[in-house]
């Protein structure tokens, strides 16, 4: 993808964050403000369409379709979840055959929201902040796995938080992302997620009512889960926390691997009400990556696993995928049992 930005891409990013970032919600946005009117003169609107009964068409695949939402009207709205809007441009496509479709909106200039509809206007999926920073841009939108029929035109409705803004926009088949846990792991064991969740399992400082629980990673290969889920009308991420002991060279390396893009934090100082992020790096879809975390040996490092949006790209409420975590720490024995009878046992 062309981006309009001139980024740098960084494996590791080390900087304090903001105790929201470690959340399992997403943070308030500012407040929104509204875009300029629209112009008088039609020809300054480009791109896509104004409503869906001018939406302009595109094939399958579309790469870097570019334009602005710049004096467009704000026509439709969609708590996903937040419902402010601001001016929106719609286009139209219609598969030849049933598949899953990416629509992705990195690389934009805004803050991005996406909602879909098919011919008879039902709702389909919608997405507002996928991604958190570089490389593609803070919140901006992606739908991932989209399900689509073939002969059924779907309208992409190309949305504003608040404010308008120029947006790269890629409507690509999916490519699917799956992890087998290596033999001889060690598995996490938490619950399957569900609506109403309650994570009494390793929810750490997110979930204070049952005393900040925390897990504990002791091997070299590590499978866990992670995902979405919805309580009260609010979306969640399934936040991991994990204590990791440091191992003798006062030397810890964890390389990571996720079914979805997926954020690893150290954390510190290791006190909830003053928590922020060390250093963090970006694992998944199928896309490794590493942390080192040094201290003394036999000390312990806080660890967090987590997905890198607040609300699923899928359009469903629930939604679990798989990560896998290697470590440099010492083998230790453990009963084999295979992933999916692990997970079988929670559901």
């Amino acid at each position: 993808m062309r981006f309009l930005l001139v980024l740098l891409t960084v494996a590791v990013l080390v900087a304090p964050a903001t105790a929201h970032d470690l959340g399992n919600r997403a943070p308030a946005k500012p407040t929104a403000t509204p875009g300029p009117p629209p112009p008088a003169d039609p020809d300054v609107l480009r791109q896509g369409g104004d409503t869906i009964a001018d939406a302009v068409s595109v094939p399958i695949p579309s790469i870097d379709l570019e334009g602005s939402t710049v004096g467009y009207n704000d026509d439709y709205a969609w708590a996903c979840p937040y419902l402010p809007d601001g001016p929106d441009v719609v286009y139209s496509i219609v598969p030849d055959v049933d598949q899953e479709l990416d629509i992705d909106f990195c690389g934009s200039l805004y803050d991005t929201k996406v909602l879909v509809y098919d011919q008879d206007l039902q709702f389909v999926a919608c997405n507002d902040d996928f991604y958190m920073g570089p490389p593609c841009g803070n919140y901006v939108s992606k739908i991932e796995n989209m399900f689509v029929q073939a002969g059924v035109e779907y309208y992409i409705i190309v949305d504003s938080y608040s404010e308008p803004g120029e947006y790269l926009l890629d409507i690509v088949p999916s490519e699917q992302c799956v992890l087998e846990c290596p033999t001889g792991a060690v598995f996490e064991g938490e619950p399957s997620l569900e609506n109403d969740y309650d994570d009494a399992y390793n929810g750490g400082c997110n979930s204070p009512q049952h005393g900040n629980p925390f897990g504990q990673i002791t091997a070299p290969v590590f499978c866990g889960v992670s995902g979405w889920y919805s309580s009260d009308g609010t979306n969640y991420r399934d936040t991991d926390w994990f204590t990791v002991e440091i191992p003798a060279g006062g030397v810890l390396e964890i390389t990571g691997d996720a079914e979805e893009p997926s954020f690893m934090f150290e954390i510190g100082p290791q006190d909830c009400d003053a928590a922020v992020i060390v250093q963090q790096t970006i694992i998944g879809e199928c896309s490794e990556a590493s942390l080192t975390i040094t201290g003394e040996p036999g000390s312990v490092a806080w660890f967090w696993v987590g997905p890198n949006s607040f609300a699923s790209p899928h359009g469903e409420n629930v939604y679990e995928f798989d990560y896998i975590l290697w470590t440099n720490l010492e083998p230790v024995a453990t009963e084999a049992h295979s992933w999916t009878a692990v997970k079988a046992l929670f559901r």
